[in-house]
C-alpha cells in the first residue's frame, strides 16, 4: 500500500534505534500512554475453549492508538502496510491473524484494548499481530480495525527494562526469558504463525464451577447462579464441546424436582450496540439451553432463555477484567407454580 506522505512516526527499535512507524496522511493520535515500567501480555496463539497462549513481559512500556482516514484497501492494506514497515526494521512475526482465525469475539476481549472511543474494534473486520525485534527485544503488538468512514490502530510496544546493577557496580545476570524466543519461520516470508516454546505460556481461564450440591444451595439462596466455567466458539454463539460442570450441577438441580423451573439470562460487556449484544447474548443463552436438553436430558418445559446484552453489568466495563467478567449466562431461578 502506497502512502505518499507519512505523517505519524514513532520509534520501535529501543531507544538507541533511529527506525520509526509510518501511518497514513491524516492520521490523528487518539491516546497515547507511557509507563517505565509495567508489565503488558502478549497473545502468541488463536484463542481456543482452553484460553488464551500469552507472553507476559515487563519493561517500559508504551500504547497509542490512531484514528486513520477510510482506508480504501480495507483493514488488510492498512494493516499490511504496518507489517511490512516491522518487517523491514528487523521484527519477526512471532503470530499474526484475522479475526475469526484469531478467535473472534473470546480472543478480542482477553486483549488489552483500549476503550471506546480510544480505540474501535469491529469484531468481524480486525487484524492482529506480535512480533519481536531480534536485536533489541523489543515487542510489539498491533491491532487493526474499522468503523464506518474510519481506520482504528493500536500499538503497544514494550521495551525490556534495563538489567539491575550489582552492588560493585556492574549489571547482574538477566533472568532468561519465560519464553523462548522464536525464529522467523523457514521460507523467510515471516509471517506465518510459529510453533508453540516447548514452555507453555500463560493461559486465561475461567474459575470453577461449584459441586452439584453447593449448586443447588446457591441458587435457592441467591435466586440466580453464574455459570462461570461455559466456553463459547470464538466470536460466535455456539457453545463448546465441554463438559462443563455447571451444566451437569444444573442439570441434576433440575432433575431432582420437575417442578423447578429456571430462565437461562445471556449477558455481555457494553461493547458495541444495545441490540447487537442482546442478540448475541440471547443466542449463547438458547445454546446452553439446548445443550441441557440434548446432552444431559433436561425437559425442555424446565428452562428457557433470554439475553439482556450490557443492561445488569455485575462490574466495570472500563476494564479488560471487567468486561470479561460481564460476559455470563446465568441461571436464574423461577418461582414455582402453585399446586
Amino acid at each position: 500500500m502506497a502512502w505518499p506522505v507519512l505523517v505519524a512516526l514513532i520509534g520501535l527499535a529501543g531507544p538507541a534505534g533511529a527506525a520509526a512507524l509510518a501511518l497514513p496522511e491524516g492520521s490523528v493520535v487518539t491516546v497515547g500512554q507511557a509507563a517505565a515500567h509495567g508489565e503488558a501480555r502478549i497473545a502468541l496463539g488463536p484463542w481456543t475453549p482452553g484460553g488464551l497462549p500469552l507472553r507476559r513481559a515487563e519493561g517500559a512500556i508504551t500504547v497509542t492508538a490512531w484514528r486513520t482516514p477510510a482506508p480504501g484497501e480495507g483493514t488488510l492494506g492498512l494493516f499490511a502496510g504496518l507489517r511490512a514497515q516491522l518487517l523491514a526494521q528487523g521484527y519477526a512475526i512471532l503470530f499474526d491473524c484475522a479475526d475469526r482465525d484469531c478467535g473472534g469475539f473470546d480472543f478480542r476481549f482477553a486483549l488489552d484494548v483500549l476503550p471506546e472511543p480510544a480505540m474501535h474494534v469491529d469484531l468481524g473486520d480486525f487484524r492482529y499481530l506480535a512480533a519481536e525485534a531480534e536485536d533489541a527485544g523489543t515487542l510489539v503488538a498491533l491491532l487493526v480495525s474499522r468503523s464506518r468512514g474510519a481506520g482504528h490502530v493500536q500499538l503497544t510496544r514494550i521495551d525490556p527494562a534495563p538489567p539491575p546493577s550489582l552492588p560493585g557496580g556492574g549489571p547482574a545476570t538477566p533472568p532468561p526469558p519465560a519464553v523462548d524466543r522464536p525464529q522467523p519461520a523457514e521460507g523467510g516470508d515471516g509471517l506465518r504463525p510459529l510453533p508453540r516454546p516447548a514452555v507453555p505460556p500463560a493461559t486465561v481461564t475461567g474459575p470453577a464451577a461449584p459441586s452439584p450440591d453447593a449448586f443447588g444451595r446457591q441458587i435457592e439462596a441467591d435466586g440466580a447462579v453464574a455459570l462461570e466455567d461455559l466456553a463459547f466458539e470464538a466470536g460466535a454463539a455456539r457453545l463448546g464441546p465441554g463438559p462443563f460442570a455447571s451444566l451437569a450441577a444444573l442439570a441434576a438441580f433440575l432433575a431432582a424436582d420437575p417442578a423447578r423451573r429456571i430462565v437461562l439470562v445471556g449477558h455481555s460487556d457494553a461493547t458495541g450496540s444495545l441490540a447487537a449484544n442482546i442478540a448475541l447474548s440471547r443466542q449463547r443463552a438458547q445454546a446452553v439451553a439446548e445443550r441441557l436438553v440434548a446432552a444431559h436430558g433436561t425437559a425442555p418445559a424446565q428452562v428457557s432463555a433470554e439475553g439482556v446484552g450490557y443492561l445488569a453489568p455485575r462490574d466495570s466495563n472500563l476494564t479488560p477484567a471487567g468486561r470479561a467478567r460481564n460476559r455470563r449466562v446465568e441461571a436464574v431461578l423461577l418461582v414455582p407454580p402453585p399446586g
